[in-house]
Formats: structure tokens, C-alpha cells, sequence
């Protein structure tokens, strides 16, 4: 097992939840544009006490893959638990603190979501509308709905596979740039579709910048005022901000290292950047406790109408393994004690998040490792969901720490899935 010299870890214990939904929720169901059948809820399974250890192995088995430091977050009825190991600042040894901000990546997408349907509750956008009733022109294919942005449906290309292909000169080519919105999708346009509209899944950050764009035109302001007034503000999320184009996370914060191409190359400090390449893709900051707030208030219907909420969390599958699923805004994993969680991934420059929660929003684990651009650190971090929310298991024969699976009893481990390009 590998430990830094500053490691610290510690639990915490509190008694504050998310208050109770004012309003019975219905069974998930809804129409979906997806060709693939929709995958039915399971039977909720039975609440279990956290694996707090084996998260805390998580942790460990991130380090072990390359993160300087790591850390998780548990929130459900019996109260606060949390563990934190290795360090937030290399050049420091400042340990991880749970109450450090971080730039969260694509768990940004989950709050475009949110604004997005509140807006078509509001009678202001339709779901299965073409993107071209509301931004004339923007796309080559009329066919493109609302719906196939935020289920990665639409078939727009990805611009940050060519744009990352080589990861650390791409990243310091953009580091400091400010993209106009209208900038990405051209990137997007300028390579071959995907797939065609509605056909298969395909993750790609330009549909959530079209989702941008789809929000600033139909409020006449800035995302940022979106996410302040219609989520921040409303959930008392004082540790979550999108500051795009400024280039600092301010006050107590997680400093992320980016692996560079070449094995052996030291770690790049990637901290500072305007995040522009991403905007509401992937810019937002915040911290494991706004992150739990976010996704158990979500869940719980806080933020949306009931009829909203189930649409949101209709899934189709992301692979072949028939554990994973996205839907409007938000992946569903199937964990291999028989819980469903909902929530979101995240990968910009130098982090990895996980920000998940049950679907009746009562159980929350946020986590983050202040590393990327190295798969298996991000698959070892992914081991706190089935640690946190499957509880205690029979202890491996192996005695280095590993990262728990996705996977159903009997398979073998699966890689987390990818935000951005990865090279190792």
C-alpha cells in the first residue's frame, strides 16, 4: 500500500440531512426519443450501513494509481461520515480537506440539466422540440432535438478528443483562452457526426454547450445567473460557484495535477484555467457537501416537478454491461448489491468526482481525487460507491488495496467511464 507522509484521514460524524420532500414522488416512467428499450427501476434495496474502510481503501487505491491526495463524502439518515487521505497541495503537504473546493468537471452537466427543465416546466423550451426552433442555424440537421443534447443522442462530435490528444500541450494551449460558445460547436461541426440523431448513445461536450446556449438565449443571461438564482442560492450552496473565464478557485481549495502523455513525466499543476473549453460542459467548483446537498435535493424534488424528475431519471443504456445508464443530465449505475444510484462523473485538468445518491435522495457520496488523465486512479475512486452504498463484503484474499467494481458478482472490474480522453 502506498501512503504519503502527509496523510491524514479522518471521520466525521453529524447529524444535519437534507429536508424531507414536501410531495410524494411517482414511479420512474416517461417517454424517451431513444431507439433501446427503457430500463424499469429495480426494487430499492435494502438500506445498509456505509463501508466507511472500504472507502477509505478507495481512497488509498487512488493513490496507489497516481492521485496525490483523495477524498469522500457520506451523507444518509443515520448522519455525516467522511474520510480524506494524501495531500490537496504537493508543494505545501497540505493534507485533504473535506472542505476544500474543487472544479467538479462534468458533474457541471447535472446543473445544466436542472436549469434546462426547469425552463421547459416553465413553457419556455420543449424536450423533443429541434435545437434550431431556438437557435436558428446553429445546427446542419433540423432533426436535432432538445432531448438528444442531454442524452448524448445527437451525434455531434466530441471537439475535446482532438483538441486533448496530446494531453498536456493541449491542455496549456487553452489553459488561458476564452472560447466563445459559438467557437465550440464549430469545433464540433467542423469533424463527422456520430451517429444519427436519436440512434445511440455518444458521450460528447458539445451538446452540453449547445445547452448553454439554449439558456442564455431563452433567459437573456449569463449561465452563471442560471445556476446562482434557480440552484446555488436556493439550496444554500455557499461552496459552489461558476466563475468562467477567471482562472482561480478562491479561498480553501484542492490543487489538481495532471499525467502528462510520456510514463515518468512529472505531474503538471493544472489548477489555474479559465475552463472555457468546457463552459457549462464542465466548469463548475464546489465541494463534496454542496455536492451531496445538490443530488440528494434533486433527487427528493426539490428542484424539479415530479413529472420533470422522471424524465430525468429514464435511462437507456451507455454500454454493454447492463450496469450503466444515462439519462437527461444524469448516469444511473447499478451497483452489485442491487442499489441504483443516480448522480454524475466529472473529469477536467487535475480531478476526477463521483456525486451520486440514491433515488429517493436519502443516501449521497461525493468523491475526488485530485489527479487525471490516468484511468485507474479514476476507476479505483469509483470504488466508493459500492463501498458506501453496498456496505461491508467479504474481505478480498488479495492484500494490496483494489478499487471496487461496477460489475455484478462474478464479473471482472470494468474502467470508469470517460469525460475526457485518457492516455494512461
Amino acid at each position: 500500500m502506498l501512503r504519503s507522509p502527509h496523510r491524514r484521514r479522518r471521520l466525521a460524524v453529524g447529524a444535519t440531512l437534507i429536508a424531507a420532500l414536501a410531495g410524494a414522488l411517482v414511479p420512474a416512467a416517461g417517454a424517451s426519443a431513444a431507439p433501446v428499450p427503457v430500463t424499469p427501476a429495480a426494487t430499492p434495496a435494502a438500506p445498509v450501513a456505509p463501508d466507511m474502510d472500504g472507502v477509505a481503501a478507495a481512497l488509498d487505491a487512488a493513490m496507489a494509481n497516481g492521485a496525490p491526495g483523495a477524498m469522500a463524502r457520506y451523507a444518509g439518515p443515520s448522519g455525516v461520515q467522511y474520510r480524506t487521505a494524501g495531500v490537496r497541495d504537493r508543494a505545501t503537504g497540505a493534507p485533504m480537506d473535506i472542505h476544500a473546493r474543487f472544479r467538479i468537471g462534468s458533474v457541471s452537466k447535472t446543473f445544466s440539466t436542472v436549469v434546462l427543465l426547469q425552463l421547459v416546466q416553465e413553457g419556455r423550451i420543449e424536450l423533443d422540440a429541434p435545437v434550431n426552433r431556438y437557435l436558428p442555424g446553429l445546427l446542419p440537421d433540423d432533426r436535432i432535438t432538445v432531448r438528444h443534447l442531454l442524452t448524448h443522442r445527437s451525434g455531434l462530435a466530441d471537439y475535446t478528443n482532438a483538441m486533448f490528444e496530446k494531453t498536456v500541450p493541449g491542455f496549456e494551449a487553452v489553459r488561458n483562452r476564452v472560447f466563445s460558445y459559438q467557437e465550440l460547436v464549430d469545433l464540433s461541426l467542423a469533424e463527422p457526426r456520430t451517429t444519427e440523431p436519436g440512434v445511440s448513445y455518444k458521450y460528447s461536450n458539445a451538446n452540453f454547450v449547445v445547452v448553454g446556449m439554449l439558456i442564455e438565449k431563452l433567459t437573456g443571461r449569463p449561465v452563471a445567473d442560471a445556476y446562482k438564482h434557480r440552484i446555488f442560492k436556493p439550496l444554500k450552496l455557499s461552496g459552489t460557484t461558476y466563475v468562467h473565464p477567471d482562472t482561480r478557485i478562491k479561498g480553501l481549495h484542492v490543487r489538481g495535477y495532471l499525467h502528462p502523455d510520456e510514463a515518468g513525466a512529472p505531474l503538471v499543476d493544472s489548477t489555474e484555467q479559465t475552463v472555457s473549453w468546457a463552459q457549462s460542459a464542465g466548469a463548475v467548483i464546489s465541494t463534496p457537501a454542496d455536492l451531496n446537498t445538490f443530488m440528494s435535493a434533486l433527487l427528493r424534488g426539490r428542484l424539479l416537478s415530479p413529472a420533470m424528475l422522471d424524465a430525468m431519471t429514464t435511462v437507456t443504456p451507455t454500454d454493454t454491461t447492463n450496469t450503466r445508464f444515462y439519462g437527461l443530465g444524469l448516469r444511473r449505475y447499478d451497483l452489485s448489491c442491487g442499489t441504483q444510484v443516480f448522480g454524475h462523473t466529472g473529469t477536467v485538468q487535475g480531478f476526477y468526482t463521483y456525486a451520486f445518491t440514491t433515488r429517493d435522495g436519502r443516501r449521497s457520496l461525493s468523491a475526488v481525487a485530485n489527479t487525471s488523465n490516468h484511468g485507474a486512479a479514476n476507476t479505483a475512486l469509483g470504488g466508493t460507491l459500492e463501498a458506501a452504498f453496498c456496505g461491508k463484503k467479504p474481505a478480498p484474499a488479495a492484500t494490496a488495496p483494489t478499487a471496487r467494481s461496477f460489475a455484478t458478482p462474478g464479473t471482472t472490474d470494468r474502467p470508469a467511464e470517460q469525460d475526457l480522453p485518457e492516455r494512461h
